[in-house]
């Protein structure tokens, strides 16, 4: 009996040795497992190679560069230095309780607004049988357009140098490759129409057209003559002309700004520059009912893009918006008639690289001036980068608007005394440049603006 026990007491202490063994192969194996797991595994996911194919947003670009520098006065982004109606500023404070405020709308905006701008477009703009979709922004309202009225491998023109959001919204819904760049005529600035006529008329026409008027970045303001002949080519071959009215409030010289309409004409506009909106996100798309003779699905397409994005725009946006309309468009008038003595004193300081027709562009809209570097200053990412370190000013490189050699200047963000002190840095430093010729950058050459972080 005791010698059973010893031979159990035996047997079992191997059995456990045994188990040990068992346990620590399996755990071995499992280490094993994970090594080759881990080494065998691929890259972590990239991204989207739509996007990658974007370009970088020069406005953050900007910003990164001038936020390493103490001091800088930007000439860069296109805002303007006021607010909106004081009036429409105080309709919406006492609309903030109203529990309505805080719901969803309809998807393409507030009826009330929606009607306001109809009345607005008759009256204002000599645009009628036309629908409005309320957007968060004319941007928003392209990229609605796009993705509605194109497909990938559907072309569009772009006349450079183009506004660059534009060909943002086209490189990021996968239209990169299939974009046609339209020159303009180098001495005024105005899209070659007759280039234009020959692609449209070629065995293989784009399917959309876009136009700035005024544009972004010349300034340039297209005659009634020019619209009209963009319009009745593109209908012509069935392209869509898409026009984009963010600036028709700021004209100059005693000019005006003119719409088109017709059955592929989709018009834009914003409620950011001429109301000081900027932050309120309010734009609206202007397209052609069925009875013109425009596709007979052409606004629940809209719609079905609306509904994905942003569902509807901010209601306290839309409300800014319809009780700024309200003011007039005298209260825009008064505004725009200031900017007068601002863009003397930016044009004044791009005066370094010629005269208006020879080097500098005769904007007569919008708030941007438009001009060619000296010769061998074509890296203009590094002009602009040199400007803000050495000039403590910061404009925007032609480059991001398909014109390398060039620089845009806006006239509208800052108040007028600080519009001089601007003006007066950026002066200096052209003098320099041109004095000094390309040498100057040297120490800038090759340094991009930064992207942002």
């Amino acid at each position: 009996m005791h010698t059973g026990r010893v031979l159990a007491q035996g047997l079992g202490s191997k059995v456990t040795a045994l188990q040990n063994l068992i346990a620590r192969c399996r755990r071995d194996q499992l280490r094993g497992a994970r090594t080759a797991m881990h080494s065998a595994a691929k890259d972590p996911p990239g991204t989207s190679s739509r996007v990658q194919a974007t370009d970088a947003p020069v406005i953050a670009k900007t910003k990164a560069l001038m936020a390493g520098v103490q001091g800088v006065q930007s000439l860069a982004q296109g805002i303007v230095h006021w607010a909106p109606p004081a009036a429409a500023l105080q309709a919406v404070a006492e609309a903030t309780a109203d529990p309505a405020l805080s719901q969803y709308g309809p998807d393409a905006g507030l009826p009330e607004l929606r009607q306001a701008l109809r009345d607005k477009l008759a009256a204002e703009n000599g645009l009628t049988e036309v629908d409005v979709m309320v957007t968060a922004g004319a941007n928003q309202a392209f990229t609605n357009v796009v993705l509605a009225l194109l497909d990938a491998h559907d072309s569009a023109v772009l006349f450079r140098p183009y506004y660059f959001n534009h060909l943002m919204a086209l490189q990021m819904t996968g239209g990169a490759q299939a974009v046609r760049f339209g020159p303009c005529d180098p001495a005024s600035w105005h899209p070659d129409l007759d280039w234009l006529e020959a692609e449209i008329q070629g065995n293989n026409p784009p399917k959309m057209v876009v136009l700035v008027n005024p544009c972004n970045p010349t300034g340039v303001l297209l005659s009634k003559a020019e619209l009209e002949r963009a319009a009745a080519l593109c209908a012509s071959a069935g392209v869509w002309l898409i026009v984009d009215n963010t600036y028709e409030h700021f004209t100059y010289d005693g000019t005006s700004h003119h719409c088109v309409s017709g059955p592929n004409v989709v018009n834009l506009f914003s409620f950011s520059k001429a109301y000081g909106m900027m932050g309120w996100r309010v734009g609206y798309i202007v397209h052609p009912l069925p009875t013109t003779g425009a596709a007979a699905d052409l606004s629940a397409s809209l719609d079905k893009v609306q509904d994905t994005i942003p569902i509807c725009p901010s209601q306290a946006g839309q409300l800014l918006a319809l009780r700024a309309l309200q003011e007039g468009r005298s209260w825009v008038t008064g505004q725009v008639q200031q900017l007068q003595e601002n863009r003397e004193a930016v044009l004044d300081a791009l005066t370094p690289l010629g005269t208006i027709g020879s080097g500098i562009a005769d904007a007569k809209g919008a708030i941007y001036l438009w001009a060619a570097l000296p010769p061998g200053c074509e890296d203009d990412e590094a002009v602009v980068a040199w400007l803000v370190r050495e000039h403590k000013v910061c404009v925007i490189p032609g480059t991001s608007c398909g014109a390398p050699g060039h620089v845009r200047a806006a006239f509208a963000n800052l108040t007028p005394a600080a519009t001089k002190a601007a003006a007066a840095a950026l002066k200096g430093g052209l003098e320099q440049l041109v004095r000094e010729g390309p040498a100057v950058l040297r120490p800038m050459q090759g340094t991009a603006v930064p992207a942002a972080a």
